[in-house]
């Protein structure tokens, strides 16, 4: 239990610190872009167009919601993370006992995680959904989610809601299961076949690879990230979310469709460095490109 609490205080720190940054990218990948391109060089030293980076999409926020407005959504993130550590630690501790005390163990440890990661990923997606709609009203100027926990469907039957507060969950786990099983069959390899045991730091070196797996997993698998983020604010009655801003889509593989169509699949990605999309022409009173 203390171990828990522990990750749980570690993990809202890290989730406040890190709430800015969320922010920033959730609005770029919905395709907010609220300042024009700038004329700039890139590395060859060629005149080229840059979209706004971190910091200066960051002054923007605060220029009009003051700092406070940087971390729009974060009681409801905070409790997600709250949760789902709980949730992920007993699952842990009652799936496959037994695996804790055998030794060969990659493929039945990572099905045990996997597992710990999905309950909680599906346990806590209702809160994820409401945060993503808690920063996306900085587009449309609206306040009904302004408190974090108003009703998330503005439908009328219960089968709806339902289906409301869960949209974009597919393709989440999809992109969590991936990430995990690529990310561990990776460091498994190559802990297994290229490091031996008279090397030195051989702690060091497998942490090091895990590190270097995950950045590649998640690179992979963020189409399914970015789909996710759109299906949860889909239609859901916020300016965002609705034409002509954004498309309507009647499933999370039409949303997939129409972003590879459009060359659109990393969207977001990158939070430095955004070259202006090839093709794109800029709509200042819409504030994002087509």
């Amino acid at each position: 239990m203390a171990d828990t609490c522990g990750q749980v205080l570690l993990g809202s720190g890290l989730t406040v610190l890190s709430h800015p940054l969320m922010y920033i990218k959730v609005l770029i990948q919905v395709g907010h872009e609220p300042l024009p391109p700038t004329l700039g060089r890139n590395l060859f030293g060629r005149q080229a167009q840059h979209l706004p980076g971190l910091f200066s999409y960051a002054k923007h926020i605060v220029k009009i919601d003051g700092k406070v407005g940087l971390f729009k959504g974060l009681v409801p993130r905070l409790c997600a993370s709250t949760i789902g550590t709980f949730v992920h630690s007993k699952v842990m501790l009652h799936v496959f006992p037994s695996v804790l005390t055998l030794q060969c163990w990659s493929f039945l440890q990572t099905t045990k995680e996997m597992i710990a990661r999905s309950c909680a990923t599906v346990i806590t997606h209702p809160f994820h959904v409401i945060t993503l709609r808690c920063m996306v009203q900085f587009i449309g100027r609206e306040t009904k989610y302004r408190y974090g926990f108003r009703l998330l469907c503005y439908k009328n039957t219960f089968f709806q809601k339902y289906i409301d507060i869960f949209l974009g969950l597919i393709p989440r786990l999809l992109g969590d299961v991936l990430s995990l099983w690529i990310c561990n069959m990776l460091a498994h390899l190559i802990n297994t076949y290229t490091i031996d045991d008279s090397m030195n730091h051989k702690g060091e070196i497998k942490n090091c690879s895990q590190a270097a797996t995950g950045f590649l997993a998640s690179m992979l698998t963020y189409p399914f990230v970015l789909v996710s983020n759109l299906m949860a604010i889909n239609n859901c009655g916020l300016a965002g979310g609705l034409p002509p801003y954004a498309s309507i889509y009647p499933s999370w593989v039409d949303c997939w469709r129409h972003l590879s169509r459009e060359g659109n699949m990393g969207r977001g990605n990158s939070l430095f460095f955004r070259k202006l999309p090839a093709g794109k022409m800029y709509a200042i009173e819409q504030k994002r490109f087509f």
